[in-house]
Order: C-alpha cells, then sequence, then structure tokens
C-alpha cells in the first residue's frame, strides 16, 4: 500500500480508538465522582469503616484451600520473542484494539507474502507435477484462494500447470473419440456395412456442438494416434501439448509405421522444449532423413492442388495467398520482394518492410510498374534495379536477390547423396529443392558461396565463404585433372574411403571430387567464438563490420528469443550490453532480435545475458530463465 494511503488509513483507526476512549473516560470519571461522594455520605454517617475493636472482619482473609502461589503464577509465563508489542514506527499499533488491529493488517498486507502457492514457484513441487486429480486439486485450491495472492513466479507456475491439465484433458478426449470410433467400426463391420466409419464424425459433432467438418478433423487426429503411442503418452503426461502432438501426426502422414515409430522417438527427445514452428522443421527433417520418397511422394500429391486462395479477413480486408507452391520458387519470390521493398525504402518511401512489401506484391500481381509505388513515380539513388524493370511485367525470371543462408551438404549439391538441406526462416528442404534453391543462387550474379563446419548437435563451429560454387550441380560436374594434380590436391595420396558412423546401418557418404577439394582448399575458414571471446573480430564502430554480421547470422539465423523464427536478416542487430554502456561490437555481445523482442529485452522487468558467444540467457518479469544458443545445421 503507498505511504500516503497507510498514514490516511492510520489517522482514520486511531481516530476510531480515541473519540470512544474520550467517551469512555469521561464516563469513568462521572462514575468515580459518584462513588467518591457515596463514600464519603456513608464515612459521615458511620456505616462504613473498620470494627470498633479494631480488629478485621471475621470473613476477611484468603479462602482456607489457597496455598502459596505456584512459581509460574510468581513470574509469569515464558516470554514469546515474536509477540511482543509493536515498536518503532509501528508502536502506535498498540494501541487498537483487536478487531481495528486485524482490519489494518488486512488492508496493508502484501497479497503475496507468504503464500506458497501450493508448490508452485519454480523448483517447487507442484511446478513439475503430472497432470492429474492431485495437480488439479491444487491449481484449483490456488484461484479458489485467489491468483492475486501468489508471486509471479507462482503464478508461472500455475500458468504451467493449466496448459499439463490441458494436455491430459485433451488426451483424455482423443482416447475417447479414437474409443468411440473403435466401437463403431466394429459394430458396422459385424453387420457387414460397406462404409464402417461414414457417420462417427456425426456423433461426435453432435454430442460436442461441433461443425461436421471440426468433428471430422477431431476424428482424424484420432485416429492419426493411434498408431503414435508414445506421442499418445506424452501428451497425457503434459509433456507435449494438443498443438505440438497435431504437428507429429500431420508431419508423419504417410510413413509406413516402421519409419512412423522411428521419427516418432526421434522427434519426442526434444518436442517439450520446441514451439510448434520448431517442431515441425525437426520432423520434417527427420522425415526427409527417414524416408527421402515417401515425402517427395506426398510433396507432388501437394503440388497437384496448387492454387490460389483468396478470402475476407475479420477486420474488414482480404487476405490473397498461394498453396502448395514449390519451395525453391516461393523462396525466390520472397526474397525479391524484400529486395524490391528495401529499394522502395532506400528511394524514401515511407513505411514498414511488411507494408512495403504488401504494395510490392500487390504491384507485381495487378501489372503495376514499381517505380510508381515512389513519390511522382521516378526512382531515387540507389533504386536502379526498379528504374531497370527488375520484376516487373516483362522481366524475365529472376533469381533470390540478397542474402538467402541455404546450407546443405556438399554431396547432395553434388547429386551424390538425399540429404536435406535447410533455408534460415523457412525450415528443411528435400534433395530436390535444395539443388533447385542452389542452382538458382548459381545462376545470380553476386552470390555469396558459403561453408559452414558442425560440430556436436549440428552447431557451427567454423565457416568460410567463396565467391564461386563447387560447380555445377548433377551431372556438369568438375572437369578430369590430372593424377598429378590430383595428387597434389590430396596431399600426395589417394584420399581414404570413407566409412559409416559407428553403429550405423546407412551406405558410407562418397568422397569429395578432387576439384571439390581444390575449391575447399581455397576458401579461408574462420572459428567462431566459443567459450571465453578473444575477441578477434572486434570492431570500435556501433555498426558492426559486414563480415562479423555475416558470421552472427550464421551463427543464429533466427532471432534470439525462445521459440522466435523472424529470419535473422530481417532482424535488429543488437548489443547485449548496450553499446552506450560500453558493451563490444563482437561476436559475444552480438545477437539478431526482431524488433518486439528488442522491445522486450528492453522493457522494465526484463533482463538479457550473454554468457558466452551465442549463448543467450533470458530472465522474465517473473523471474524465470531461459536459455537459447546457436543454431542446429544439418549433418
Amino acid at each position: 500500500m503507498p505511504a500516503a494511503c497507510a498514514a490516511g488509513l492510520r489517522e482514520e483507526l486511531l481516530a476510531r480508538v480515541w473519540v470512544p476512549t474520550a467517551r469512555a473516560a469521561s464516563r469513568q470519571d462521572a462514575e468515580l465522582a459518584a462513588e467518591l461522594a457515596e463514600l464519603a455520605a456513608l464515612e459521615a454517617a458511620g456505616d462504613w469503616g473498620p470494627p470498633a475493636d479494631g480488629g478485621p472482619p471475621a470473613d476477611w482473609g484468603p479462602p482456607a484451600d489457597w496455598g502459596p502461589p505456584a512459581a509460574e503464577e510468581l513470574c509469569g509465563p515464558d516470554p514469546d520473542p515474536d509477540c511482543g508489542p509493536p515498536d518503532g514506527a509501528d508502536a502506535w499499533l498498540a494501541d487498537l484494539p483487536s478487531d481495528l488491529l486485524a482490519e489494518y493488517l488486512a488492508a496493508t498486507e502484501d497479497p503475496r507474502r507468504g503464500v506458497t502457492g501450493g508448490g508452485f514457484a519454480g523448483g517447487g513441487a507442484a511446478d513439475e507435477l503430472p497432470p492429474g486429480a492431485v495437480l488439479a486439486g491444487l491449481a484449483g485450491d490456488a484461484w479458489a484462494a485467489g491468483l492475486r495472492r501468489l508471486s509471479d513466479d507462482e503464478l508461472i507456475g500455475v500458468l504451467r500447470a493449466a496448459r499439463r491439465l490441458a494436455s491430459w484433458s485433451a488426451a483424455l478426449e482423443l482416447a475417447a473419440v479414437a474409443d468411440l470410433a473403435g466401437r463403431r467400426e466394429a459394430e458396422a463391420e459385424a453387420a457387414g456395412a460397406s462404409a464402417p466409419g461414414e457417420h462417427i464424425g456425426d456423433e461426435i459433432a453432435a454430442a460436442l456442438t461441433l461443425t461436421g467438418r471440426a468433428a471430422d478433423v477431431l476424428l482424424d487426429f484420432a485416429i492419426a494416434l493411434r498408431r503414435l503411442p508414445a506421442t499418445m503418452t506424452a501428451l497425457a503426461a503434459g509433456r507435449i501439448d494438443r498443438y505440438q502432438a497435431a504437428v507429429i501426426a500431420d508431419e508423419l502422414t504417410g510413413l509406413s509405421d516402421e519409419h512412423a515409430g522411428a521419427v516418432e522417438r526421434q522427434v519426442l527427445d526434444h518436442a517439450s522444449g520446441l514451439t510448434t514452428g520448431q517442431l515441425r522443421a525437426v520432423a520434417r527433417r527427420a522425415v526427409l532423413t527417414a524416408d527421402p520418397a515417401a515425402a517427395r511422394e506426398r510433396k507432388e500429391r501437394a503440388k497437384r492442388d496448387a492454387r490460389v486462395e483468396r478470402w475476407l479477413e475479420h477486420a474488414g480486408t482480404a487476405a490473397l495467398a498461394g498453396r502448395d507452391l514449390p519451395p525453391a520458387e516461393v523462396l525466390a519470390a520472397d526474397h525479391h520482394l524484400s529486395a524490391l521493398a528495401g529499394s522502395l525504402r532506400r528511394a524514401g518511401v515511407i513505411g514498414t518492410m511488411d507494408q512495403l512489401r504488401a504494395q510490392v506484391y500487390l504491384a507485381l500481381l495487378t501489372g503495376l510498374p514499381v517505380t510508381a509505388l515512389m513519390e511522382h513515380g521516378e526512382p531515387a539513388a540507389g533504386c536502379g534495379e526498379l528504374a531497370a524493370g527488375c520484376g516487373g511485367p516483362a522481366a524475365g525470371t529472376c533469381g533470390p536477390v540478397g542474402s538467402v543462408n541455404l546450407t546443405m551438404p556438399l554431396t547432395t549439391w553434388l547429386g551424390l547423396s538425399d540429404e536435406p538441406g535447410h533455408a534460415a526462416g523457412y525450415g528443411p528442404l528435400d534433395v530436390g529443392d535444395s539443388r533447385d534453391l542452389a542452382a538458382r543462387l548459381a545462376g545470380q550474379p553476386g552470390s555469396r558461396w558459403c561453408i559452414t563446419l558442425t560440430g556436436e548437435g549440428g552447431k557451427p563451429i567454423a565457416h568460410g565463404c567463396a565467391r564461386t560454387g563447387p560447380g555445377l550441380p548433377g551431372g556438369s560436374r568438375p572437369p578430369p585433372r590430372s593424377r598429378a594434380s590430383r595428387r597434389r590436391a590430396t596431399g600426395g595420396s589417394r584420399p581414404p574411403p570413407p566409412v559409416s558412423p559407428p553403429g550405423s546401418s546407412r551406405p558410407p557418404p562418397p568422397a569429395p571430387m578432387p576439384g571439390v577439394m581444390d575449391w575447399l582448399a581455397g576458401i579461408a575458414i574462420s572459428m567462431l567464438e566459443t567459450g571465453d571471446c578473444s575477441h578477434p573480430r572486434q570492431s570500435p564502430a556501433y555498426r558492426p563490420p559486414p563480415s562479423l554480421r555475416h558470421l552472427i547470422t550464421i551463427r543464429q539465423p533466427c532471432c534470439s528469443f525462445p521459440g522466435c523464427r523472424r529470419p535473422a536478416a530481417r532482424c535488429d542487430e543488437d548489443h547485449t550490453v548496450p553499446y552506450d554502456q560500453g558493451g563490444r561490437t563482437c561476436e559475444c555481445n552480438l545477437a539478431p532480435l526482431c524488433r518486439r523482442h528488442h522491445r522486450a529485452k528492453q522493457a522494465h522487468g526484463w533482463r538479457l545475458d550473454q554468457p558466452e558467444p551465442g549463448m543467450m540467457a533470458w530472465t522474465t518479469p517473473s523471474g524465470r530463465s531461459y536459455i537459447t544458443g546457436p543454431a542446429a545445421y544439418p549433418g
């Protein structure tokens, strides 16, 4: 309670004590005066006083059974050090009767003081308790007692408990739907029905007040989890939520039971700490690795449904989107929009990048020259690509403009393996899309070719760049070289044959071709800083040089906030310790943050630390901490 309010309450309570006290004192004074007058009258009349013989009255004295006092009666109970009268600034509380004292304490008590929240604080007994009747009872008690009485940490614990209980409830609902479906299917088959599951969704829709489509989606989800028992168990235990379970079920569609079980076990190891977007990328990569043919077949089926959809938005606006399009073309188009929007910004057009991208999108689709979006329709300096008509209706096909962070195994680029690649801000790409995008990059002047060396868990440990690629993919391989030059490229001897990892049943990857060895040998590799930073690339300026920015985006291709997947190319280059407070422009103090999470970092109660390069420690106003680290790249 603010000091002014507490002082006002004090004066009010003391007034409520003084007025009755003054009245009682006046009555006592009057009664005492009357008693004294009565005693004086009795004494004057001789009716009061000691007996005439001077001895005490016969009935004066202690009772016959009155023995000597006990020690505790003489000394009183031992004093309680915690129950003494208030002192100091609170001494006035001793003058309050018990009812007013209770009123004051209730009004001024911190509602969160001394409340344990049933163990919901971080590390408490209820913070990680599995969902079920016990957790529901504890959460219900905390809610009934008033959430305002909980600390921020305890409130977060209750929030997490509610999510685990929701997962448990969802698992129960899906189990009931699956059991109902099993019963109806068995009944229909016993009766010889031709379509045993035809009307199960209608029964569910009536029971749960759902549309037919929503009931069918629920039924399909429940049936999909029949062959994913580990996912169902994780959902019932609250380790994943309904949305994460739906991502796993969706991504594993089309796989055989054997492959689905293998992928399920792999993704569930990390699913609890991933957002749905991150989990989808992990699951998709696992599917591409486990059964590339099934993944390609599913993609080809979806591509036959390629379409452009439009619909009304709830705010009265409209939306237009292409669906089931080839990923390489979508990535190229996305970066093309960003490049043209960036040119508009450099030309002085007002608007955020999202707003400018939307304007360019509509201009290209409606046949309007992009230059028409600028004031007076004339390009400014630095906008030559717009003046040249790049991306206009008459222009030819352009490759990806700007920086596309494509990571793929070298053997995939050369057509020697089916390992998937990865595009920052998009996710895993199968071998065909990876090579298509790489071919587009090869056809774009000024493209940068990079190699990223990874360590444990796919974390980047070194990086190098080249101006040209390792040769054309597919059948256009580097020309044969002489035996002598081949020996020079391999150190005078034939490279040892590759071997499979211990315990792996997969065939060993093919050895790099001699021309590729020369290409790799010509790239200067820079080790990324880890652990204690030695600041080899520190800059005295506020803005990091392009080479340093590039290494930061390789280390962290997305925003550094937990779960955020906004590409680093569209994020701020944030100094973890602000530059004006002595923060270095160095790998150990730089990280990409999208504008939203950049503002969150600067908000009251938030804290961001970078204990070692790329390791970001976020502390929220509730006191809870979350750690993010460098990206994991395809191996």
